[in-house]
């Protein structure tokens, strides 16, 4: 289906995500090197220990303590989150950190899938690209009165793992 840039954006609005910017692009369909799993591995960890400057973007994910410390420290993917393309490989993109972004699995991830594949036959399609390294929705990121979702104690809990002040 060959979208605009409005119908892009409202179809996106519609699946809850209105906020995400999209870029348009002109997909170069290609075939994938034997290797691209292995070099996709590495780069998938130094993606995740590139997180620490998104600190306060993954603070309003709801993780566990653990699994904070965990993806900020780049040693585990947290259970339903995934990490996106901006600009799938088989279309041209390039396994690069600056082509990656960090969302939930359900229902951000799945939901752009929708929106993708309803492009799949379309010359120019337009493509989900945040501004950060992690997604987080406006109807998600508004915070709470304190807890252990905060920013401040989940923030400063990364920071005493990353400086070998905890466990």
């Amino acid at each position: 289906m060959q979208l605009n840039k409005n119908l892009a954006l409202d179809k996106l609005s519609a699946l809850q995500m209105d906020d995400m910017p999209v870029m348009e692009y002109t997909p170069t369909h290609c075939t994938l090197d034997a290797d691209w799993f292995k070099k996709y591995s590495a780069l998938r960890r130094e993606f995740l220990s590139s997180l620490s400057d998104s600190l306060e973007e993954i603070a309003f994910m709801n993780l566990s303590q653990n699994d904070f410390i965990n993806l900020v420290m780049g040693r585990a993917l947290p259970e339903n989150m995934s990490i996106r393309f901006r600009i799938p490989l088989v279309w041209g993109g390039e396994l690069k950190i600056d082509n990656m972004f960090l969302c939930l699995t359900f229902p951000h991830s799945h939901n752009l899938d929708k929106f993708i594949i309803d492009q799949s036959d379309a010359r120019t399609v337009f493509l989900p690209n945040p501004e950060k390294k992690v997604y987080v929705t406006t109807h998600t990121g508004g915070g709470g009165d304190g807890g252990n979702a905060t920013s401040d104690r989940l923030s400063q809990s990364a920071f005493n793992a990353m400086s070998g002040r905890e466990g």
